[in-house]
């Protein structure tokens, strides 16, 4: 999609548990190094919530900040849409628990499983709500607790995960230079065993065995996945700035998934950015992955790199394999 959609940006928000968990932690009991997981992933330290927090919780608290920065109450959004891969509970949805926690009644609440594209894809799902007049403004979150869910023995992904949330909250605009210029979503069923979560589904339900060989942990082919986003990131940048006719330096900001700091870094040495273009978290946050995007939204918006008027490209690859990028005037 390439022509304009009158969607805008009201408010955004971010929660982060306060625990911080560096790279020593892993140290102490992996074999591994600060070193190692540095020159690897970029990450030198990722949060972890508390035994009393929980995806939602965490997603209605980067919400509730979504709403204080746009000066709106809970009773004025139409839609809440949660993008996560680690809800609280096969089910309800995690969104559920989001409008409850935050005073909600009577909004539709639904989640959208994409992983780490999942902020994208839930944004995308907001806008066609908005577009069609169904709606006139949507909660639009990406959140996650992966700490909960990675392989602790596992050196090559437990110190991957970091736990966190962003919000956004998403309405019409009548400014011409304001909106949504160009969006994509896809996905390659036929790479789905690269990243999962084997466990606790209908495929697999829960017994004895599963548990025994750990098989409700995170399960992911890194080499391939690997190879396959740093391809796949720069393709996707590339279609956008093409279909929207647009160049890099038009760009204020690049937000991209915070997955590995080697993607991101071979994705801006080929756009030609500078550093200071291109947002990175992944230091100090790991991979959070639906959350990651948002995150970096609300940051460079409150740090004033964001201001309205300015273009910014949104980036995400995840299981799936699932793939989305989208293109917005503030």
């Amino acid at each position: 999609m390439a022509a304009r959609l009158p969607i805008r940006i009201l408010g955004t928000g971010t929660y982060l548990p306060e625990t911080v968990r560096d790279n020593q932690y892993f140290v102490d009991y992996l074999d591994t190094s600060n070193e190692w997981i540095l020159t690897r992933t970029g990450i030198r330290e990722r949060r972890c919530a508390a035994k009393d927090e929980f995806t939602s919780t965490l997603a209605a608290k980067a919400g509730q900040q979504a709403l204080d920065d746009a000066g709106l109450t809970i009773d004025d959004i139409d839609v809440i849409i949660c993008g996560t891969a680690t809800g609280d509970h096969g089910f309800p949805a995690t969104a559920t628990f989001v409008q409850a926690e935050l005073g909600g009644r009577d909004i539709p609440s639904f989640d959208v499983g994409a992983a780490c594209a999942g902020f994208l894809h839930a944004m995308m799902t907001g806008v066609g709500f908005l577009a069609s007049g169904i709606y006139q403004r949507a909660l639009v979150i990406g959140a996650e607790v992966l700490t909960r869910f990675a392989k602790n023995e596992d050196r090559s992904t437990v110190v991957l995960f970091g736990d966190g949330a962003g919000a956004a909250i998403i309405g019409k605009t009548d400014n011409p230079r304001q909106g949504i210029l160009y969006a994509d979503l896809g996905c390659d069923g036929s790479k789905a065993n690269l990243i999962t979560l084997p466990a606790g589904g209908s495929r697999l339900p829960a017994s004895e065995m599963t548990v025994a060989e750990r098989l409700h942990t995170l399960h992911m082919r890194g080499r391939e996945v690997y190879k396959f986003a740093v391809n796949k990131m720069q393709e996707l940048i590339d279609h956008a700035l093409a279909e929207t006719g647009l160049t890099p330096a038009d760009l204020k900001l690049v937000i991209p998934h915070q997955s590995n700091l080697r993607i991101i870094e071979s994705a801006r040495e080929k756009m030609g950015l500078p550093r200071e273009k291109v947002v990175v978290n992944i230091d100090r946050y790991g991979n959070t992955s639906a959350a990651s995007v948002p995150m970096g939204l609300d940051e460079a918006r409150r740090n004033g790199i964001l201001q309205e008027g300015d273009l910014v490209l949104m980036v995400a690859i995840g299981a799936g394999l699932c793939w989305a990028t989208m293109i917005m005037r503030l």
